[in-house]
């Protein structure tokens, strides 16, 4: 198994202000260390290591721990995308081979973010690299995603954590839409991670997740779905194991190779690790 979406960090409060005083499970350091016992215990030989901070540093921290952590075979960095010297620095990160795409804190940026000229211009840039790029937005952001994938129809995508649907309201009629929407491109894939953050605290059951899946895989397939974790941001809500189950018992209705594909050979694929 490949685990598509963990976070690692050295806790700082002034940087990660983002973990507020909701979130004290998180705020503290959480490192390789933290999580091998939990892969070791459920057999997941690898993981992709995404940026939870807009810095070139974040990028030259998950590159260090990746040289000392081998399950880490990927990282999605962070990399300024509305530079004007924008492939000198792709032309810089290209001797890691580790990286492997990037992703930017799209769900804290103000209306109107992904249609910058700037913006759209870099993204189209990262294919001939080689590099993915992770969609990270809320639900409400949605109809603005679906007209940038529209300009971006070459380059490797993946919707982070389902859209984040807003399953505290059960409100799915609207995000269904636009999941179709989204699914009808091909070049984005989407990743089974981080569902249960959107739920209310201790309010969630497997019954009210599940036609979120239901839509999900009716529309992108098999092909294009990434189990992740989203850990250790998920601990907010759920714990692995838990979460993993919830999958795994989900998927059983599956064929052997289309729950393979899930959990291992589509993350393999995208990021090409």
């Amino acid at each position: 198994m490949i685990d598509a979406h963990v976070h690692f960090w050295k806790y700082d409060k002034v940087r990660d202000s983002w973990i507020d005083d909701s979130m004290t499970a998180i705020r503290q350091d959480f490192l390789p260390s933290d999580i091998d016992g939990i892969l070791v215990d459920h057999h997941i030989h690898g993981i992709v290591a995404v940026q939870a901070d807009q810095s070139l540093e974040e990028t030259r921290f998950l590159l260090k721990l990746a040289e000392k952590y081998p399950k880490i075979k990927g990282v999605v960095g962070w990399i300024d995308f509305l530079s004007h010297d924008f492939e000198d620095q792709l032309q810089k990160f290209k001797e890691y081979p580790v990286i492997k795409g990037w992703r930017h804190i799209v769900q804290a940026e103000p209306k109107g973010f992904l249609s910058q000229p700037q913006f759209v211009g870099n993204i189209r840039k990262l294919q001939a690299y080689g590099y993915t790029y992770d969609i990270l937005i809320y639900h409400s952001q949605m109809e603005e995603v679906i007209q940038f994938v529209r300009q971006v129809q070459d380059q490797k995508l993946i919707l982070d954590h389902m859209g984040k649907p807003d399953i505290k309201n059960l409100e799915i009629e609207t995000w269904k839409k636009n999941i179709i929407a989204l699914a009808r491109s091909e070049n984005v894939h989407c990743k089974l991670s981080g569902l249960v953050t959107e739920a209310a605290k201790g309010k969630w059951t497997k019954e009210m997740l599940e036609p979120y899946l239901d839509i999900v895989f009716t529309y992108f397939g098999t092909s294009r779905i990434l189990f992740g974790s989203d850990w250790p941001v998920m601990l907010l809500n759920t714990n692995y194991s838990e979460w993993l189950q919830l999958v795994k018992e989900y998927i059983q209705q599956l064929s052997r190779e289309e729950q393979q594909q899930i959990l291992e050979e589509n993350a393999i694929h995208f990021y090409n690790l």
